[in-house]
């Protein structure tokens, strides 16, 4: 039997979806990660380096290479397992080492990735987290005093999550070693791939939540140069009733400021989408943690409320401002357009009823010119027939004056006669 083809992409789309499975993690154990991103124009990097500063690491453990065009990558180093992922922005290194240090968030448990080969990478952190997983307590009241003494009360957030299947914890904080705290309790019988999932939805959360916020900045310089153009453009939306000013001079400098608006608009093309990408994978990660409220204190979705939100909705609203003067700018250079037209029209208008004018006058200077022309032939053609004439009124006895002046109608109807037919014939 004859089987159809494969699509070239097929098994490639495929495998696609299965190509960053959740780690698999044994309790007690703890994570370090960080995400490396470069300053500017992080989407169009050389991902060569980032791939060979990853092989720089797989060198010093005898681990072999990912492939060419890899975008992800595990590997076990020592006793450590690394996890490498490549993004459109950023690159994130996952290090998993099973067991605790004596002192939690001990500095020192992060040199499981070597600090002088970190220091080496091709761009900047953007996240450094620690987290630490270990067994919840039988009794759930000592949780809340062990996490006193490693974070900040004040914003402190903690939950039970997956239905109670373990509690998570942290406050968003960087401690004095550049580190972001989490701790996970763990259920006893909970699963390893459970565990997993709960600290890759941690570590992914703080990513996305990490690059949504480069989207602030870049909104607060934006606000700026939006103050600058909105008196200009509303002072010139509100005076397109006035003539003070030339509709073609208003028009230019309308121009002018819808030119610098879809500037921005272009300079901000990427990145405010991206934030509100990435918000979306924020919400999304926190709505399947499925939390539950852990001794009256704030879920991790209500410090996002309070804290995260508003710099999203300050995202939002200047973007849609941005829209919006370009809307109107747009809005407006249309009307002028209009007004310009109708302006010309009516100039167009008055010289073509000057060309009226002035076309009729030619006419009838030429009527005019031509009746002054029949008057001179006739004169100079009754001058000759007077002469030719002259032996006739002798022969005949008539008097020169009489045989004139009946020459003159004759003269003058065959004159005109012979002008109309010189203007009549084709030329």
């Amino acid at each position: 039997m004859r089987t159809l083809p494969d699509h070239p992409l097929r098994y490639a789309m495929v495998n696609e979806l299965h190509a960053r499975p959740f780690p698999v993690l044994t309790t007690p154990c703890q994570v370090v990660y960080f995400a490396i991103k470069e300053p500017k124009e992080a989407r169009k990097r050389d991902r060569d380096q980032d791939r060979a500063h990853l092989i720089t690491l797989l060198d010093q453990f005898g681990v072999n290479h990912p492939e060419a065009r890899a975008t992800h990558f595990e590997a076990i180093l020592g006793k450590t397992d690394l996890k490498w992922e490549s993004h459109t922005e950023f690159v994130t290194y996952s290090a998993f080492t099973p067991g605790l240090d004596a002192r939690p968030f001990d500095p020192a448990g992060a040199t499981v990735l070597p600090p002088d080969w970190l220091a080496k990478a091709p761009g900047q952190t953007m996240v450094a987290m620690m987290i630490r997983v270990e067994e919840l307590p039988e009794d759930e009241e000592k949780i809340l005093p062990m996490l006193l003494d490693c974070f900040v009360p004040e914003s402190l957030a903690v939950s039970y999550v997956l239905d109670g299947a373990a509690v998570i914890a942290g406050d968003f904080r960087i401690d004095a070693a550049g580190f972001m705290r989490f701790s996970v309790f763990v259920r006893k019988k909970t699963g390893t791939r459970r565990v997993g999932r709960i600290v890759q939805r941690l570590c992914e959360l703080e990513t996305y939540r990490a690059a949504s916020m480069l989207g602030l900045p870049r909104v607060w310089e934006l606000s700026g140069e939006l103050n600058a153009l909105d008196p200009r453009l509303s002072a010139l939306v509100s005076g397109l009733d006035e003539r003070g000013e030339s509709a073609e001079k208003v028009l230019h400098e309308l121009l002018s400021i819808a030119g610098q608006l879809e500037r921005l608009a272009v300079e901000t093309s990427f990145r405010l989408p991206a934030t509100a990408a990435y918000e979306a994978i924020v919400s999304q990660r926190i709505s399947v943690l499925r939390e539950m409220r852990f001794q009256g204190r704030q879920t991790f979705a209500e410090f996002m409320t309070r804290r995260y939100d508003p710099a999203m909705r300050t995202v939002r609203a200047t973007e849609a401002r941005l829209t919006s003067m370009a809307d109107r700018a747009a809005r407006a250079s249309e009307l002028l357009r209009t007004r310009v037209d109708v302006e010309r029209s009516a100039q167009n208008q008055q010289l073509l009823q000057s060309m009226d004018t002035r076309a009729d006058t030619s006419l009838r200077l030429q009527h005019t010119v031509e009746g002054l022309s029949v008057i001179a032939i006739s004169y100079y053609v009754l001058q000759l027939m007077a002469y030719l004439t002259a032996p006739l009124s002798e022969a005949w006895h008539l008097p020169k004056v009489w045989l004139m002046a009946g020459s003159v109608p004759v003269v003058l109807v065959l004159v005109w006669a012979g002008i109309g037919r010189l203007k009549s014939t084709p030329r």
